[in-house]
């Protein structure tokens, strides 16, 4: 397996990557300069259905008028007020009605067989801004309220269904095509992408603005390198704007293989008397964004693939994209689910001067890449069911707890949006007489007495979770006599423990709080902060099914001084990582979330040995990431050390961290072998129906 590398390192992966990787970072952009330069631009979505422009309209006034009505039930700080929140959208029936949502019961909310475009107006406050209508297909481009952010373009057929078409690629042919309608919007483009992966939806081209005069250069090394990727007729003229498309992948290894006529990488290069917006063809719609919606920018969009490798060097022979950092086996292994994950990207030479400029750049393009390991697990069922493609996009926003509790309480309100991957309590924090011992300063006795004390009244499991709406006044009224006052901060500190012992003071209890009841992830890499989360799967039609997911992410980038003239130096793109402890949290996220779902379903078929068995499955999940976790702080410490030596010429130091991230990466194989182990014996004694 490869090797975890820190930011801007490479493994010899093929002569022109391993060179493009091992030059000094200015010699990399100089060769970087000579490739076409590109940016993020969109994602396009393919979907089942979308409704009249007018109804999503109606949805977004609706929502606006909620936000107005709702005041103090969606303050950004506190909790939330369900039910006054509830009752706000109730009151809005008579005036809007219940445009596209219909009418829902909170309580009943499933994240399958929901409208994306509804999911991202609700969850996130996007609005609608661009739209197209054409014999065939029906597009819209909905963004946040930035437009240099975000942009999603969804398309869907007017009259069939992703499957229909997968099932009979006729049907794309229903309508006759409007001849001046673009070729990007053409029904056929769903029928091939819907052939190709088993006629699911899904996140089907990513697309990259171009600067002038850099297409035609990325075509020449296409057809001169790749030209089994080039799709036919590409490039293609509108007006003074060029459009050039090309398959993503090989099917298998590259330039032997044939491509895989899935998944669309596209490149724009805009003309300047081109007037649409995003794409050619479309056109601006007017739209009004609430004030809680938060601006949100294109960070990175992740692959599945067959040959991790062979994208790579395709990336690389056409954009000289580079490896930016490799994620090993044991990083990313829960149980025997194991992969390995490369993130590739550009040199723009970005100098982002403020943490506003680095929260909007977009010239940055990071391409995270997975490939499986073993034939169990996410990566592995979503090739074998969908087949290669967009794992999930990631985006940036100023305060991602903000973005969370909002969505949340949204959901909770309306029944309607977006809901997140469940994260184990013990990621943040539990009670434990070790632990309070330490934290406290007190006797282990003592400690003891306290954790017995607070379990008996309620304040927290037997797992030493603490209930997050404890008042200071009950856990002071639950602590034994002869325990000092000040142990009740400690008993409160419990319900983030972890998260306080990497961030400190950096952050409020109140904003640790936000983190901890709306499941977001943290990172800390020298001094830079990392906040993510993962939402369920959107485009699912049915329960169990693999599909993509969003993720959304704040960097919170350290100001550092050059010891020379006590400046401040530019910021780091991509600063805070991608989240090495995190990576491992995903997937075994997705694996306790998968083993939780068939317990409940076993008890509820009262399959009480079928339940034993996934609740074992949950708990091995749960002890790989407790038992990982330090590890991983202490591979993310040596990382981010190697890193600064090399910077300021210390080679020394640099071996030094380097070898602690060797070492690392050992414990932490040794950790992975050890639960693979434990779930191969888990499988091999499953009872009936697992």
């Amino acid at each position: 397996s490869s090797g975890l590398l820190s930011s801007g390192a490479s493994r010899d992966r093929g002569i022109g990557r391993a060179v493009a990787a091992s030059l000094p970072r200015a010699l990399a952009m100089q060769a970087a300069s000579e490739m076409a330069s590109v940016s993020f631009s969109h994602v396009h979505i393919y979907c089942d259905s979308l409704r009249e422009l007018q109804e999503y309209k109606a949805l977004e006034a609706k929502l606006n008028a909620f936000v107005a009505s709702a005041g103090a039930a969606l303050a950004r700080e506190g909790s939330a007020d369900i039910p006054a929140g509830s009752a706000a959208w109730r009151s809005l029936v008579a005036a809007h009605g219940h445009p596209v949502t219909g009418e829902k019961d909170p309580a009943s909310w499933s994240q399958c067989r929901q409208d994306i475009v509804e999911q991202m107006l609700v969850g996130l406050g996007w609005r609608i801004t661009g739209a197209l209508d054409t014999p065939e297909t029906r597009s819209f481009v909905v963004t946040s309220r930035d437009d240099d952010g975000v942009k999603v373009v969804v398309t869907a057929h007017r009259s069939c269904s992703m499957r229909e078409l997968a099932g009979s690629p006729d049907a794309a042919q229903k309508r006759a095509r409007l001849e001046d309608a673009p070729a990007h919007f053409e029904a056929a483009n769903l029928a091939r992408f819907s052939m190709h992966r088993a006629g699911r939806e899904g996140i089907a081209v990513l697309g990259f603005a171009v600067a002038p005069g850099g297409l035609e250069r990325l075509h020449a090394r296409y057809r001169d390198s790749h030209p089994k990727l080039l799709m036919p007729g590409t490039p293609r003229g509108y007006g003074d704007t060029k459009v050039l498309e090309v398959y993503a992948y090989y099917r298998g290894e590259k330039c032997v293989s044939d491509a895989d006529p899935g998944t669309v990488l596209r490149f724009v290069e805009r003309g300047d008397k081109d007037e649409s917006w995003v794409l050619p063809g479309l056109r601006r719609v007017p739209a009004e964004f609430d004030p809680t919606s938060l601006p949100a920018y294109c960070d990175h969009w992740v692959s599945n693939v067959v040959s991790r490798e062979g994208f790579l060097d395709t990336l690389n022979d056409t954009l000289g994209f580079t490896p930016k950092v490799d994620f090993n086996a044991g990083v990313v292994a829960a149980g025997e689910a194991q992969i390995e994950s490369t993130v590739t990207g550009n040199e723009p030479g970005s100098l982002l001067k403020d943490a506003g400029v680095a929260l909007k750049d977009q010239s940055q393009v990071y391409l995270p890449i997975n490939n499986a390991l073993s034939e169990v697990g996410h990566v592995h069922l979503y090739l074998k069911e969908i087949g290669q493609g967009v794992q999930h996009i990631a985006s940036r926003v100023s305060d991602l707890p903000a973005l969370v509790q909002r969505a949340n309480d949204v959901r909770k309100m309306t029944g309607a949006g977006l809901s997140f991957l469940s994260i184990p309590r013990s990621y943040y924090g539990c009670l434990t007489a070790k632990w309070l011992s330490s934290s406290a300063g007190i006797d282990l006795a003592a400690a003891e007495r306290v954790v017995a004390a607070v379990i008996a009244a309620g304040i927290a499991d037997r797992t030493g979770a603490v209930d997050l709406d404890v008042t200071r006044e009950k856990v002071a009224q639950a602590l034994p006599a002869d325990v000092g006052a000040s142990v009740v901060e400690h008993v409160l500190r419990a319900r983030y423990s972890n998260m306080f012992a990497l961030l400190r003071d950096q952050v409020s209890e109140a904003t640790y709080m936000k983190i901890v009841r709306n499941n977001i992830l943290v990172d800390i890499q020298g001094g830079d902060l990392l906040f993510q989360i993962f939402t369920t799967t959107v485009l699912q039609r049915a329960p169990g099914e693999e599909a993509p997911f969003f993720e959304f992410i704040q960097r919170v980038c350290s100001e550092k001084r050059d010891p020379a003239t006590g400046q401040h130096r530019p910021l780091k793109p991509g600063c805070g990582g991608f989240g090495i402890r995190n990576f491992l949290t995903l997937f075994l996220s997705i694996e306790v979330s998968k083993a939780a779902k068939a317990r409940l379903e076993a008890l509820a078929a009262e399959k009480t040995e079928l339940a034993r068995y996934y609740g074992r499955m949950v708990d091995a999940f749960t002890a790989q990431l407790e038992e990982s976790n330090p590890v991983l702080t202490a591979i993310s410490d040596a990382m981010t050390a190697e890193g600064e030596a090399l910077e300021r010429g210390d080679a020394e130091v640099a071996r030094v961290a380097a070898a602690a991230k060797a070492q690392g990466q050992k414990d932490l194989m040794t950790v992975s072998t050890k639960y693979k182990d434990i779930m191969r014996d888990f499988r091999a004694s499953a009872p009936a129906g697992a």
